[in-house]
Parts: structure tokens; sequence; C-alpha cells
């Protein structure tokens, strides 16, 4: 028996390191891609040149802007650390547009249960993930730190945030941002971080779920984090649904 039990774990490990290397394989190019870019943009010039078009070619007011300051550094060990994160965390997610969405686990801030994302559904009703560090309805999801003091750190960060360490910096932290986002529901992901991992959702990433289903995806963020898709995809839905309830009074 002990000898049959080695020999799974041996066939479970050579096809865990087999995925591992094609994720590598697959990854390798984009990552390489990002971070030549992030060692172009610590020359202060060409990052000035860069971002100042960008906001040039800014198309909606209510997007947040891409802000790095000058003094923070984009070629580092932590960053390409939490680019590599991110990059591995969005190509191994569970969520896809127009499948099921993973049910995962999240925590309450105010007296820490622990619920299931779904949960927070109600009918037929939109349901909006913000994640990041917000479900129509509306919940935040606060997921781990994207620039922790002690990691890819961000000098112009409003608060220095340290890497969580266990469930309870992760609920202390949340706290901070909940001031940040009065009258929304956060909660907060396991430190398993299982919603982090199903959704794909580092750094911070917009979802629309209805009735058990993604119906909208958004990008990565920063650069892929779009309100004005989210708010264009509301107006179309709210023009559906008067255009039903009015195809229902004609008749």
């Amino acid at each position: 028996l002990d000898d049959i039990g080695n020999f799974f774990t041996v066939i479970m490990n050579t096809i865990k390191a087999i995925k591992n290397a094609v994720v590598c394989l697959v990854l390798l190019p984009r990552f390489l891609v990002a971070a030549v870019m992030f060692w172009l943009l610590d020359f202060l010039c060409i990052r000035k040149r860069v971002f100042f078009r960008m906001k040039e070619q800014e198309g909606d007011a209510i997007d947040p802007p891409l802000c790095i300051s000058d003094s923070n550094r984009l070629f580092s060990l932590e960053s390409l650390k939490a680019v590599w994160h991110g990059h591995k965390l969005d190509f191994l997610k569970a969520a896809h547009l127009g499948h099921g969405a993973p049910n995962t686990e999240v925590v309450q801030l105010e007296d820490q249960r622990r619920s299931r994302i779904l949960d927070y559904a109600k009918d037929k009703r939109p349901l909006i993930l913000n994640f990041g560090s917000y479900i129509a309805d509306s919940v935040v999801v606060y997921i781990e730190e994207a620039h922790p003091s002690d990691g890819w750190v961000s000098t112009d960060a409003p608060y220095q945030i340290p890497k969580h360490r266990c469930l309870e910096d992760r609920l202390s932290a949340a706290q901070l941002m909940r001031l940040e986002v009065p009258g929304c529901l956060v909660v907060v992901d396991s430190m398993e971080n299982s919603s982090n991992a199903a959704y794909g959702a580092y750094f911070d990433r917009l979802y629309i779920l209805q009735e058990g289903k993604i119906v909208y995806q958004g990008g990565r963020g920063p650069e892929g984090y779009r309100i004005s898709e989210l708010r264009d995809w509301l107006d179309q839905y709210r023009q559906t649904l008067e255009g039903s309830n009015n195809l229902v009074l004609n008749v």
C-alpha cells in the first residue's frame, strides 16, 4: 500500500510540475514584455511622455486615471513578483464570460461570519463585484494588497499597509477601505485568496454576475479597470428592461 501511495504521489507531483512548466512557457513572453515596459518607464523622461499621452487619450472622466508618482519605482524585484502573480492568477482563473460564476468564500466585515459570493445575489438582479484593495446590488471584495508597505510599496498611497499575515490583518485593513466607500457593503477574501484566484482579480477588476453566470468581465486593473464599460452595460440592461416592460404594457 505504501508503494502504491508513493507511486501516486510521484505521478501527482509530475503532473503538477508539467502544469507549472506549461504555465511558465505561456506566461513568459507577456511577463518579459511587462518587465521591459517597467524598466523603460523608470526613466522619468519616458514615463512623463507616456503618461502625458495616455492622459490626452483618456476617453471617459469616470474611469480612474493611471497615476504613478516620480518617486515610485516600477522595475524592481517586488514589482516583477507582483506582475507575475497577477498574470498567473489571470491565466488560471476559473471565472470566464458566459460561464457559471465561482461561488467562493468571503468574510463579512461586521461579524466575521463566512459567506459565499452568490449569497449577495437577489433574484435576477445583476450583481456587481468590485475587486480591489466594490456586488447592482454592490459589494466591494477586499483582496490582498497590491502595494504593501513591505512589498511593492507605493509612496503616495493614502495608507501604508503591510502584507496580510492573518485574517485579522486583512479585516483591519478592510476597515480603512470602508471609510473610502461609505454605504457600500464590504466583504473580505479569505486568507486562502480563493476569490482572488477564481476571478483573477489582482490588482483590481470588475465583474457583473446574473443568475449565477458571468455576464460582464472587466479587464485586469489598473489599465483594464473601466467603470465606463460597467456603466454602458448597466445602461443597456436598463433599456432592455424598459423595452420588456413596454412590451408587456402594450400587450
